[in-house]
């Protein structure tokens, strides 16, 4: 089992910047895909950000140049940094990670709220 604890939402003004972060703990395996998920009510969940463990990054259309999804290896940590946010940002971000088989062990973090302001 792996445990996720993500944290760092709040509440940001149009065109503010938060970082979240999220630490993986348990049984962590090297290999693995880190990343970020968003949902809001009545929506489906989509992938904002995703890092593997090489380093290699993947980031949905609409935070590619805003966003920027990093890893500390050594601590089993991914952040998020979250620049120029806009309203349309505001919805719960969740920690994942996925390991073994094709990445098909999928762990998710509690989420963290993220609200931006106009």
């Amino acid at each position: 089992q792996v445990q996720l604890l993500d944290s760092g939402g709040g509440l940001v003004q149009v065109v503010g910047s938060l970082i979240l972060s999220c630490a993986a703990s348990g049984s962590i395996f090297s290999l693995n895909v880190m990343g970020w998920y968003r949902l809001a009510p009545g929506k489906q969940r989509e992938l904002v950000a995703s890092i593997h463990h090489s380093g290699s990054t993947n980031y949905a259309d609409s935070v590619k140049g805003r966003f920027t999804i990093s890893r500390d290896n050594t601590k089993n940590t991914v952040y998020l940094q979250m620049n120029s946010l806009k309203p349309e940002d505001t919805d719960v971000y969740y920690c994942n990670y996925r390991q073994g088989l094709n990445y098909g062990d999928a762990y998710w973090g509690q989420g963290t709220q993220v609200t931006v302001s106009s």
